[in-house]
């Protein structure tokens, strides 16, 4: 069969496939997208959807149980883990179906199955009626990451899961185990811990959620234990010994290990690209530690040949990689996009509390040279947090003394997964704390607490 030829092919149909395939067909580019699993890969399909579905049953279920704080009457509150699992899966269904209908309304050529690059400017399909080659002068790598395993801690869908077992469970873990505290570890151990598993973290690094702000990571882990889970840092799980009726780990604290039993683990220490079978290397292309190394627009070195997500390296995020597949679509276009900058892209963590954060933390301002300027209000002064009976919660800016430059800010507490994009606007925007000081929040909105951490910083908060 002959080759058929486009202007642009792209290798993953996930979050940052499929947009940089819709943004080149939208400038008039022939484009092909190869997938060789479910449009919309693992964020739609096994990731930020589903579990966002599942924590929305959770997040609804602790609610039932205060019912009468708001003057409800609720009696025998109980859940049906199949039918959430069934709402989480039907989501991720109904949001990958228009996927497809978005590849058809942008006439993008979906072709199903593997790839692998045999020469520059080629791409080799295994599909299920044979093989197809398909060329293009530019080819996306967009084949985004899988979980990491460690030796001796792998998953085996049983009693070690990872985030697919997980979102598919087949029980409802009694004693459960999460190993990593990033947000794939908390957003889990949120879920099973709200629907009444005890729940225990272990976190390697000195705090849990280690990328965030240290103090608004202190804040959200006191909720965890207030909560009732129990958190471990500075440890290391050595060993699991699994059996039919659970899992004996092996726990390394401060130097002395303890044994602990459950029934349950959970795995999420991370994700691993994927690379390999794609013949990157015969190539030229240079893989760093399962990912490919880039430049600031996505260019891999090879002629025509870019990589854009997860692939590329962190943050590892659905909305950077996105935005990559904008930015890369409209480089082959001939277009100028500008580069993304990482700092000014918000992560988000959607435990409960949840959390939000973006540009530097305190400490990394710091020792980045600033002079910093912070400031603070917590949801305990902002009258819509009352309302909603969401108190627990702190918004927290830092500053260039300086210039008044937004170096970061960074939220823990109801709904501020929500709330960061103001900030993020902010940054884009290089909007100094004169601007953010001037802007009009309306009254009563979480977002007031925005306004009032900008003003905290140079003392002038109005309402703590």
């Amino acid at each position: 069969m002959a080759a058929r030829n486009f202007d642009m092919i792209v290798i993953g149909a996930g979050p940052g496939g499929y947009v940089a395939a819709i943004r080149g067909a939208q400038l008039g580019l022939s484009v092909a997208i190869v997938e060789r699993e479910h449009l919309g890969g693992i964020c739609l399909n096994w990731g930020c959807i589903p579990t966002k579905a599942l924590l929305r049953s959770s997040e609804v279920f602790h609610l039932m149980h205060r019912a009468r704080e708001f003057g409800l009457k609720a009696d025998n509150i109980g859940y049906d883990l199949d039918a959430v699992v069934a709402r989480s899966r039907g989501v991720a269904k109904q949001l990958a179906g228009g996927i497809g209908h978005l590849m058809k309304k942008n006439k993008v050529t979906v072709v199903m199955g593997t790839a692998t690059l045999p020469a520059p400017g080629m791409v080799s399909v295994k599909t299920d009626k044979g093989v197809e080659d398909l060329t293009a002068p530019a080819i996306v790598l967009a084949s985004g990451a899988r979980a990491r395993e460690l030796p001796g801690l792998e998953a085996d869908g049983d009693r070690v899961w990872t985030y697919k077992h997980a979102l598919v469970p087949k029980r409802m873990p009694k004693d459960l185990l999460v190993i990593g505290s990033g947000a794939i570890g908390i957003e889990f151990a949120s879920f099973y811990n709200t629907l009444g598993a005890k729940t225990t973290v272990v976190e390697v690094m000195d705090r849990i959620l280690p990328v965030e702000d240290a103090e608004i990571a202190a804040f959200a882990k006191k909720q965890f234990v207030k909560q009732g889970m129990t958190i471990l840092e500075k440890a290391t799980v050595k060993k699991l010994d699994r059996d039919a009726t659970g899992v004996t780990a092996h726990i390394d604290q401060g130097g002395k290990v303890e044994t602990r039993r459950f029934d349950t683990v959970i795995s999420a220490v991370g994700i691993v690209g994927n690379v390999e079978g794609l013949g990157l290397e015969a190539l030229g292309v240079k893989v760093d530690r399962t990912h490919v190394v880039t430049d600031a627009h996505c260019r891999t070195g090879v002629k025509g040949l870019y990589a854009i997500g997860d692939i590329a390296g962190a943050p590892w995020l659905a909305h950077k990689a996105s935005h990559e597949g904008v930015m890369v679509a409209e480089l082959i276009a001939g277009q100028h996009p500008h580069p993304i900058k990482p700092n000014s892209i918000a992560g988000c963590t959607y435990c409960h509390p949840q959390v939000a954060s973006v540009g530097l933390t305190e400490e990394k301002a710091r020792a980045a040279g600033h002079e910093v300027k912070v400031g603070r209000f917590p949801f305990l002064g902002n009258g819509k947090a009352i309302a909603l009976g969401e108190p627990e919660g702190l918004v927290k800016t830092v500053f260039d003394a300086k210039t008044g430059e937004l170096l970061g800010a960074h939220m823990v507490g109801a709904e501020v997964t929500e709330l960061i994009q103001g900030y993020v606007v902010g940054r884009t925007l290089e909007t100094t704390e004169a601007e953010l000081m001037e802007t009009v929040f309306p009254h009563p909105t979480l977002s007031e607490m925005m306004h009032e951490a900008v003003l905290d910083a140079y003392g002038r908060a109005l309402h703590f």
